[in-house]
């Protein structure tokens, strides 16, 4: 037990996965991959698998980490976040409570994973009563918005990203609603950064699909090196949770990580760290939670 248990959801986008893979594997104890047993979406719609991409995964795992899971995650009757969040718990238990369990997205890129593992062996000691004392580690997002022929666009404020947990009790997604403890993590997350056409087949398929706002794509359609700075409010969902958009002239995983690991301005300082861990740390008191229950039980 106390391993660092590393968790991904394989669908249509499954290529990715040779890139959210790698970063981690050295550091991690063991990696699970989810399937769905009838290569179904959680919108129902079928997908298929490569055989070169098992053929690869085989090739990179020379440490034998890697174990396929599969299992029935479409459920008809189900919305896709009920689905997501139901395939993210099975998978969290077939991870093994006990271990940290740390769950990745085929389009999420670590710039460091070895250092957040670090971070994380700081909180060993929630692993040996998790029930009791559930937690999340955060890290933090840097968005990657598009790729354009010479560069790519990004989202200019990051946002946090809920990675690992010691108890998966998950209300949405990768949200449990305990605490969170926040770290100085980060990875690059391609979620949009893809081709017309896949970033259309992906928000019919994705869990979020009932929610997109309807102007989202148009924006991200007009979006270039010209005008990037003229295109406000980009958000997917609520559209003011990104408010700008910069520019990178890189295009290769490696030359983009380095660029992010230079750029101050994209990080956290540890002061702001701490002020978000005391009020996590303050919020989760049980004294504070009894109080609030009280308050809300007296009104029925």
């Amino acid at each position: 037990m106390k391993k660092i248990h590393v968790g991904f959801l394989l669908s249509y986008d499954y290529d990715k996965l040779k890139l959210s893979i790698p970063p981690v594997y050295k550091a991690s104890d063991k990696i699970f991959i989810a399937i769905d047993e009838n290569l179904s979406t959680w919108s129902g719609n079928k997908f298929e698998i490569d055989e070169s991409f098992f053929k690869w995964l085989d090739e990179f795992d020379t440490e034998k980490k890697i174990e396929i899971y599969r299992d029935n995650f479409y459920v008809p009757g189900l919305t896709g976040i009920q689905m997501d969040t139901r395939e993210r718990h099975l998978l969290s238990l077939k991870m093994g409570i006990g271990n940290w369990l740390v769950q990745v997205d085929s389009d999420e890129y670590f710039l460091d994973f070895e250092k957040y593992v670090k971070s994380l062996r700081k909180y060993d000691c929630y692993l040996d009563n998790p029930k009791s004392h559930p937690v999340q580690i955060s890290g933090y997002h840097i968005d990657v918005y598009k790729h354009l022929d010479d560069g790519i666009l990004y989202v200019k404020n990051t946002c946090k990203v809920l990675l690992a947990t010691n108890y998966p009790n998950y209300k949405l997604a990768r949200q449990t609603r305990e605490r969170i403890i926040y770290v100085d993590s980060y990875t690059l997350h391609e979620s949009l950064s893809r081709s017309e056409a896949e970033l259309e087949y992906k928000l019919k398929n994705w869990s979020h699909r009932e929610d997109v706002n309807p102007v989202f794509l148009d924006k991200w359609k007009r979006a270039n090196k010209d005008n990037y700075n003229e295109i406000k409010d980009v958000f997917y969902l609520n559209p003011k949770q990104w408010k700008d958009l910069g520019y990178v002239p890189f295009k290769t995983l490696e030359d983009i990580t380095k660029y992010f690991e230079q750029r101050d301005d994209m990080k956290f300082s540890k002061f702001y760290l701490f002020k978000k861990n005391f009020g996590q740390w303050f919020k989760h008191l049980k004294i504070f939670k009894l109080t609030k229950k009280v308050e809300f039980e007296k009104y029925f």
